[in-house]
């Protein structure tokens, strides 16, 4: 079967909507934002494996984390069938997420074919961090970084195949400059970049609660051609249509049983 007939075939199966759209990835979940919809949805699996630590309580603190220093690790019978296990379900766990990150690009698509994201250095999220840093109750904080969360996400496949996906239609995905750019700090409003914390998971724009990730999804989806910036005048146009559509996806997110995140910032009490 030839690669030209199988292109027709996606092309006929998944169709592309006309219109422009937002795509702001995190190393957990992703936000979405079209002139029809909004999406924010979370990207892991998550597999959990407390049998080393039930067999081994002196190696770990109290935290959870694993003690410095020279330790005998203990491993039973049970323990050993979970490992082999737990390879068997990380190796369907990866073909899920394809699956999903697949339905969940075919899904994007259907919003509109011309598509704008951040170019994100996953690698470099991945790296340890050099500097050594102590928080707020004087304990030091880890050097790991997103390798983890990168993994059970898997953001980069679904910029991957986000991409190919427009490929078949002659596109591409555009990826706005993340120096220049700066959508989590841009306030189209004002027109001012504003730092705000990693932790603060929301925007306030005129008193208006505005989830974060959902409004830098906003701001790339408005972005100017030359991808240094957001277009304010086309955020202007159609900032009113956004807030309708980012309404109604918190509110379906918080009456589904999807999984809701702690960095979307919102609470099903």
């Amino acid at each position: 079967m030839s690669s030209s007939f199988l292109r027709a075939a996606r092309r006929k199966k998944h169709a592309v909507s006309k219109g422009r759209v937002g795509i702001d990835p995190g190393t957990l979940s992703v936000a979405v934002a079209s002139s029809k919809r909004c999406v924010l949805e979370a990207l892991d699996e998550g597999i959990p494996d407390r049998s080393r630590r039930a067999m081994n309580p002196d190696n770990y603190m109290p935290d959870g984390t694993v003690r410095k220093g020279r330790k005998v690790w203990k491993y039973s019978h049970h323990y050993r069938v979970l490992t082999l296990r737990k390879k068997t379900l990380e190796r369907k766990a990866t073909a899920q997420r394809k699956q999903h990150h697949e339905a969940l690009a075919n899904d994007i698509l259907s919003l509109g074919n011309d598509i704008y994201t951040e170019d994100m250095q996953y690698k470099a999220l991945q790296r340890r961090s050099w500097e050594t840093t102590v928080n707020s109750k004087g304990r030091y904080n880890r050097k790991k970084r997103f390798g983890k969360s990168l993994q059970n996400g898997a953001p980069a496949m679904l910029i991957q195949i986000v991409d190919r996906k427009l490929g078949y239609h002659g596109l591409v995905l555009k990826k706005v400059n993340t120096r220049t750019f700066r959508a989590s700090q841009y306030n189209h409003i004002t027109d001012e970049y504003v730092r705000k914390r990693l932790s603060r998971r929301h925007n306030v724009l005129n008193g208006r609660w505005v989830q974060r990730d959902l409004y830098s999804a906003f701001l790339l989806m408005n972005s100017k051609g030359d991808l240094q910036s957001a277009d304010r005048s086309l955020c202007l146009q159609g900032y009113e249509s956004f807030l309708v559509n980012h309404d109604r996806c918190i509110s379906d997110l918080l009456n589904s049983n999807h999984k809701i995140l702690s960095s979307f910032g919102l609470s099903k009490a």
